[in-house]
């Protein structure tokens, strides 16, 4: 299988598209210590580095990986976002914005067959052109696709969260050439598109705050293949579909035994609040939280990440169950953003949150990378 490197790993949801579109992600790179235990019990086979990319050179990640230029097919990675993001302060100078460029500079030291980088839409803003064109000026002889936009939705996951996307290809015997049209036909049909409600099935629901709860829950007995009201194309992708050597043998084999999934951890709630939360409508905000709840015929908002501990761990605001009066939980979060029931959370939900907010949909990452995989010439 060819191999890739993914840099900015986090939890490994551009990871994970990438193992299910047919590739082998060989190493991952992440600086944040928990998002990389995320993935080193998803990615048991993958070469992990923890460490500050900025001090990294391509040669040092091919060294560290044990590989040369030429075992490497592919580079992907979704590069910090909260410089760019419209909802942070829209700094030019923020530090953080530079990881962006560090992208295409060990793209340029790899030289690998093909890149893929995700970002937030407000990388497209005029103010952030200069910082675009040094990152491309990084690249020679790759064929730069225009940066395109893409709704979740569109690709089968239950959210509409947008980003976007950045490819690049040599032009070589290894590939054959991409269009921008070979992603618009990769969309699904509205019938593979799976609705908050259907999304959410066979969860547990009705579950109350506990400080002891270990988040570990069973799956509705009635959610079986020949019953649910999933899309097929969305319950093989939150059911099943476990790439060879990846996932926790353990927590897999448990999974697959039992129906027993870990991130069902309710958020605790005063009376006052769930009463707010009572008088909602479906798509309403609540004033105070500035939480909106869910609307169970519609797709999910994107899910926010919060900020990390040297921006003081903050919370990031999270929708509330259509039904009942509470934020989802951590489980409800990632069938939202397109994760499997079979892929393990972190045990708290501050982390999980902030990991599933920060991730690319593993739905839209093997869409994307699969028409990639489908021009390589293997």
């Amino acid at each position: 299988m060819p191999i890739v490197i993914d840099l900015f790993s986090g939890a490994g949801g551009l990871s994970l598209g990438a193992s299910r579109a047919g590739f082998t992600v060989s190493t991952a790179i992440e600086i944040d210590k928990h998002a990389m235990s995320s993935h080193i019990f998803n990615f048991p086979q993958t070469v992990h580095i923890q460490k500050d990319i900025t001090t990294l050179s391509g040669k040092d990640i091919l060294s560290l990986s044990g590989l040369s230029k030429k075992d490497v097919v592919g580079v992907i990675g979704g590069p910090p976002c909260q410089g760019f993001s419209s909802i942070g302060h829209g700094n030019v100078n923020d530090i953080r914005n530079q990881l962006f460029v560090k992208f295409f500079e060990i793209v340029s030291d790899i030289k690998p067959t093909f890149f893929v980088a995700e970002n937030v839409p407000g990388i497209m803003n005029k103010k952030y052109d200069e910082i675009r064109r040094t990152a491309f000026s990084k690249i020679k002889g790759y064929t730069l696709l225009d940066p395109f936009l893409v709704n979740a939705s569109d690709y089968g996951a239950p959210t509409t969260r947008t980003r976007y996307f950045f490819i690049g290809y040599l032009k070589s015997k290894k590939i054959s050439n991409i269009s921008l049209s070979d992603f618009e036909n990769s969309k699904v049909s509205n019938d593979e598109k799976t609705n908050v409600f259907q999304a959410l099935e066979g969860l547990p629901a009705n579950i109350k705050y506990s400080s002891k709860c270990s988040g570990l829950r069973f799956l509705a007995k009635e959610y079986i293949p020949t019953n649910h009201i999933q899309s097929n194309f969305f319950y093989q992708r939150v059911t099943d579909m476990i790439p060879d050597g990846i996932g926790n043998a353990e927590y897999v084999e448990k999974y697959k035994q039992i129906r027993i999934v870990n991130g069902c951890i309710a958020t605790k709630h005063s009376d006052e609040v769930r009463k707010r939360y009572s008088k909602l409508k479906f798509n309403q905000q609540d004033k105070i939280s500035k939480s909106k709840r869910l609307n169970p015929t519609g797709f999910c908002p994107t899910l926010r990440a919060g900020t990390g501990a040297d921006k003081g761990s903050y919370q990031a605001v999270r929708p509330i169950h259509f039904k009942y009066n509470r934020v989802i939980t951590p489980r409800e979060a990632a069938r939202l953003q397109g994760f499997p029931d079979w892929y393990k959370l972190p045990d708290t939900i501050w982390h999980s949150f902030r990991q599933i907010g920060n991730s690319v949909s593993p739905i839209v990452a093997e869409k994307i990378l699969s028409v990639i995989y489908q021009k390589l010439i293997l």
